[in-house]
């Protein structure tokens, strides 16, 4: 038999509602002690006042009688009717019975407890046949100075009239049917309320199952600006992020692909047409097949060197340089190779600028910019090496002319086998590694790089790197 096993609305619902219950009792025998307690020491004050204006009648009564309880032994009903006198005239009024009111049957409405009336030997005049109390409360029938008798009511906690026990037991009653009401109103709005406080949870555990299977398109919806709003933005952005990775994973595995399967292709077809008699062994055949192994260990170097800089593997040797120095090197060996193309290279450079990091690193990071240039600038085109230095940044520009690329394509121009349609293609011979590449190098030198229109109708990709902070005076 499977045990039931609750959830966490209904683990929410029970503490909220064990909280009230536990607050509802608490309260209720709070009130409830508290009520007893005043009622009582109610009783006890309004009885301790009529015991000692009933002694001090009795002491008039008593000197009336020339000293004498002869009057008093065994008239219940002479006492009562005193008490009877103070529930009329109020209980400032210390006068006697007189005769225009009859005989009561009964202590007055006022009196909570059994009284006794004993004389100067304790022999008991008027009272129940019981046995008079030792604890009760004692008020002395003094004349002259002289204690003549005394009232003995019993304690107030034992409450003897019908109408003060079937009140006290009304009053439990009303007490525990509200604790019990309040109690249902309690769960009633306690259910609801954890399970519009638990909907965001709900949501995130169903969802985060869902990404757990694969199904990264999933989202929540993510309400309001508290701590689950955000874990749900955050839900959201990491979904969307694993979402993207899975895409990149895939265009990288194709692309991969596709790029292995060209040149093996041309390699395959060059093999068989030279087994099967079509084409000859000569040296041309031989440099074609050596162009395409060219190509393929190209790719795989780009990929070697992708993997390495994504690992962060790649060895940086760093010192204090000026890379202006070392741009103007790498600038002045593709000189040839751009006037060959038609194309003219500028720099507009500052004197010097020092930074600290790898001159291999660095030397292949400008290659790459320059190689990228040649392959994807028209003849007849230029490149502009510019470079603004501030005090804690030096910012490296290499803007080409046409042709350009879209906004769209701009955006996805660094990612990895990623190149634009038009003159910017694979017939180029590029891999689409080296911007990735760069971007790599850029960052394991503490600097960011990304690429802009240029305003010569090409692309502007630009470099900013930290200057060496030793020579800037920063910390």
């Amino acid at each position: 038999m499977k045990l039931w096993r609750p959830g966490i609305t209904a683990k929410l619902f029970l503490a909220i509602l064990a909280t009230c219950i536990v607050l509802l009792i608490s309260m209720h025998w709070a009130v409830r002690l508290s009520f007893e307690h005043g009622f009582i020491d109610y009783i006890k004050r309004g009885n301790e006042q009529r015991l000692q204006l009933l002694s001090d009648a009795l002491a008039e009564q008593y000197a009336t009688h020339d000293n004498n309880w002869s009057f008093l032994r065994g008239n219940d009903r002479f006492v009562f009717q005193i008490l009877r006198s103070f529930e009329h005239d109020g209980p400032d009024d210390k006068h006697g019975p007189d005769g225009r009111r009859g005989p009561p049957q009964m202590p007055p409405h006022g009196w909570r407890t059994q009284f006794w009336v004993v004389d100067q030997n304790a022999r008991v005049m008027v009272g129940p046949r019981s046995p008079v109390p030792p604890d009760g409360t004692r008020r002395g029938i003094v004349v002259n100075g002289v204690e003549v008798g005394a009232v003995i009511a019993s304690p107030v906690e034992r409450l003897t009239r019908n109408t003060d026990i079937n009140f006290d037991r009304q009053q439990r009653r009303t007490s525990w049917l509200i604790v019990a009401l309040s109690t249902l109103l309690a769960a009633l709005a306690t259910f609801p309320l954890a399970r519009g406080l638990l909907a965001p949870v709900k949501r995130l555990v169903e969802g985060t199952h869902r990404l757990a299977a694969g199904d990264f398109s999933t989202r929540v919806t993510a309400t309001g600006t508290d701590e689950l709003g955000r874990l749900g933005q955050d839900f959201n952005q990491l979904a969307s992020t694993l979402e993207r990775n899975q895409q990149m994973r895939r265009d990288f595995m194709a692309d991969i692909s596709h790029e292995l399967r060209t040149p093996l292709a041309v390699l395959r077809g060059e093999l068989e047409a030279i087994q099967d008699g079509v084409r000859k062994f000569t040296p041309e055949s031989v440099a074609s097949l050596q162009a395409e192994v060219g190509t393929l260990t190209k790719l795989v170097d780009d990929l070697h060197q992708l993997s390495m800089s994504d690992e962060g593997a790649l060895a940086y040797q760093k010192a204090s340089l000026d890379i202006v120095s070392l741009l103007e090197m790498a600038a002045g060996a593709f000189r040839e190779r751009f006037a060959s193309r038609g194309l003219h290279i500028s720099l507009k450079l500052p004197e010097s600028a020092t930074v600290f990091g790898d001159r291999d690193r660095l030397m292949q990071l400008f290659n790459n910019l320059l190689e990228n240039s040649l392959r994807y600038t028209d003849s007849g085109g230029q490149l502009l090496i510019s470079a603004e230095k501030t005090a804690h940044q030096l910012t490296l520009t290499f803007a080409d002319s046409g042709p350009g690329v879209s906004d769209e394509q701009l955006k996805m121009l660094c990612e990895r086998f990623y190149r634009a349609e038009g003159s910017r293609n694979r017939a180029s011979g590029g891999s689409g590694l080296g911007l990735a590449i760069c971007v790599n190098i850029v960052a394991a030198h503490g600097g960011q790089l990304s690429a802009a229109h240029s305003p010569f109708g090409g692309v502007s990709i630009k470099v900013e790197l930290p200057l060496d902070r030793d020579l800037t005076g920063t910390v």
